[in-house]
């Protein structure tokens, strides 16, 4: 009798910890075949110019992939890369390795669901199953208190109910072992110039570093930890600093689960009185994914969950120019933008700020705003970028559950003092075209 194969579709889950499609796979098969696959569809430049993945983000991805890469070649594995569709490449790998059952996460915004049923489709017509598995949340679908169609829009009463109806599973244990059929080839990681992206221009004035990878993320996690231990009284210890691992838990380096249970036990170990900033940090990750199985669609839409778009100005062309190139005047607002522009990066309530400003006082339609995000953010994630802007602009499904929403102060009251407003000259605007 042959071996059983199981192809392992990687996308936004590379990770070796924590992850179910991996574990599962060395489980019930002999061998397992290790696949990434590189979407030219991810890599597309629009016609105005705008790339769909900017620098800073493919880096990080490219990174990512990597250590994937380093980390299967530690258990004697290895990673099959690729670059071109999946519909067609992931056929022809199952039948060049004479493949059972190829597994991979479900994803839940429209592009990836949409690649996801070519995929299935495709490998259906070779009478090969796609597998899916949910391991993008710290909340599993099957323990929440309702059916996906019943969640509460509203992310107060959903909060409520998860918290005291639902409980963390615990983390899927790793492989002590991974063996993968002799694989001929197993690709190069392309580079960003295979990807049409050019060079990102790293700007010596950012505070934050970020290196793709598991290796990484466990470091950061490690990291925030012990210098939130460190910076906080013996008595009464509070976690309240930013975690910094979203860029990671965008592509599933790390698992929202797994750091639900590493923080948990630090907690007990060190005797911490209070966690809730990040668990609400990944309670909003999970509310906006199952918004987005819920609702699909609607959160694309400029009216959104409205009847109507809220009203724009006539000049919003040269509106959206001025504040994605911080050309607003207004200081807070074009340091901001210049930062995510030279870094990739900028903090939450940065985010609120220049979304706020974009929509309610330059009245540009919100989606620009979601898509200029989409290319320029390095932890972007599509149910957290566009939930987060459809609720700024007052057209998400929930728009009453400001007391969890960090919602930005008027203009007026913004920080007239920071790196990126009192060192941002002329002569340092290169920084900011990195991904244009």
């Amino acid at each position: 009798m042959s071996d059983k194969t199981i192809l392992v579709w990687f996308r936004n889950d590379l990770r070796i910890h924590d992850n179910e499609i991996l574990s599962e796979a060395v489980r019930k098969a002999d061998k397992v075949l290790p696949v990434f696959i590189f979407d030219p569809f991810y890599f597309r430049t629009s016609a105005s110019g705008a790339l769909k993945t900017g620098s800073f983000r493919a880096r990080f991805l490219l990174e990512s992939v990597a250590d994937l890469r380093l980390n299967l070649q530690a258990f004697g594995a290895d990673l099959l890369i690729r670059t071109g569709d999946p519909a067609e490449l992931l056929p022809l790998l199952a039948e060049q390795y004479q493949v059972s059952e190829v597994y991979h996460h479900r994803e839940v915004a429209p592009d990836e669901t949409g690649i996801s049923e070519n995929v299935e489709a495709a490998l259906w017509k070779m009478k090969l199953n796609l597998k899916h598995f949910i391991g993008h949340t710290m909340y599993h679908k099957e323990d929440l208190p309702f059916p996906i169609k019943d969640i509460p829009d509203s992310f107060v009463t959903f909060k409520k109910k998860v918290e005291r109806d639902s409980t963390v599973r615990p983390s899927t244990v790793s492989p002590d072992h991974i063996i993968t059929p002799e694989i001929t080839d197993a690709g190069e990681l392309p580079t960003l110039a295979d990807l049409g992206i050019p060079d990102p221009i790293d700007d010596p004035r950012a505070t934050n570093t970020f290196t793709g990878g598991e290796t990484a993320a466990l470091q950061q996690l490690t990291s925030y930890l012990n210098n939130c231990l460190e910076n906080t009284p013996q008595k009464n210890r509070t976690v309240t600093c930013s975690s910094g691992l979203s860029p990671w838990l965008a592509v599933g380096c790390i698992s929202p689960r797994q750091v639900y249970w590493e923080v948990v036990k630090f907690q007990r170990e060190h005797h911490l009185q209070n966690i809730e900033p990040l668990m609400l940090e990944l309670l909003w990750r999970d509310y906006f994914r199952f918004m987005f199985k819920k609702h699909g669609q609607k959160f694309f839409r400029s009216e959104g969950f409205n009847n109507e778009a809220p009203d724009v100005a006539t000049n919003q062309d040269d509106l959206f120019e001025q504040w994605k190139n911080g050309q607003t005047g207004v200081p807070y607002i074009d340091a901001a933008m210049h930062e995510l522009n030279a870094t990739g990066f900028i903090s939450n309530y940065s985010r609120q700020a220049v979304a706020t400003y974009l929509v309610k006082d330059l009245k540009v339609d919100w989606t620009r705003g979601a898509l200029y995000f989409e290319e320029k953010l390095i932890d972007y994630s599509p149910a957290s970028n566009w939930g987060n802007w459809a609720f700024v602009a007052g057209v998400g499904n929930d728009s009453k559950s400001n007391r969890y929403f960090n919602a930005a102060k008027p203009t007026a009251q913004l920080e007239s003092k920071g790196e990126y407003i009192t060192t941002w000259l002329p002569a340092t605007a290169t920084a900011g075209k990195v991904s244009a």
